[in-house]
């Protein structure tokens, strides 16, 4: 079946996790000491929606999430961080079909595989397309942007890694195991 469009799941999945990025982007996040940039909980909330949900969702929850946030604390989105979160949530999409969480099995195996993208992702974001994009557009400092990115990269690989696989065990949890069910005699 050729799918050119966007399941009702999906988009319900976009509208809230969009809310909850938001919510925990404004009003659950720790100032970390380096100027703009704060110990974020809403990476580990972001890496598990985009697990469960797939790139497309995760992309939208994270972009829409973290402009939204900028646009009502500073009165306009920093574009590059937006981008950047977007990025992350498209990212950890990836790992939608390579989990299986909906099966109810996170395996040490897959909590590992699951830990060293998101590091490898929030790499790229934070210490790569977040500065570049800092100095191409905004013209700002690369030693002030190199050091956002770096501490950026620890604290968001951090939650993500964290609280991002507390919630995928957590829900994985809940689930009934790929042939746990068996026929009675």
């Amino acid at each position: 079946m050729n799918r050119k469009h966007l399941s009702i799941r999906t988009v319900v999945a976009i509208g809230i996790g969009t809310a909850i990025v938001f919510l925990l982007k404004r009003w659950v996040s720790i100032p970390s000491g380096v100027p703009n940039t704060n110990i974020d909980t809403s990476y580990g909330f972001l890496g598990f929606a985009a697990v469960l949900f797939g790139p497309i969702a995760g992309l939208f929850m994270g972009f829409l999430g973290h402009a939204l946030t900028d646009f009502t604390m500073y009165g306009m989105p920093w574009w590059s961080w937006v981008i950047s979160t977007g990025f992350v949530g498209l990212g950890m999409g990836v790992l939608h079909n390579h989990l299986g969480i909906e099966d109810g099995m996170f395996t040490t195996k897959k909590m590992v595989l699951y830990n060293v993208w998101q590091v490898l992702i929030n790499l790229i974001a934070w210490s790569l397309i977040a500065p570049m994009g800092d100095i191409l557009i905004y013209a700002e400092p690369a030693n002030k942007v190199f050091l956002q990115g770096f501490v950026s990269t620890i604290t968001n690989s951090l939650s993500t890694g964290v609280i991002g696989t507390i919630l995928l065990a957590s829900y994985a949890a809940t689930k009934l195991k790929k042939g746990s069910l068996r026929k009675e005699d």
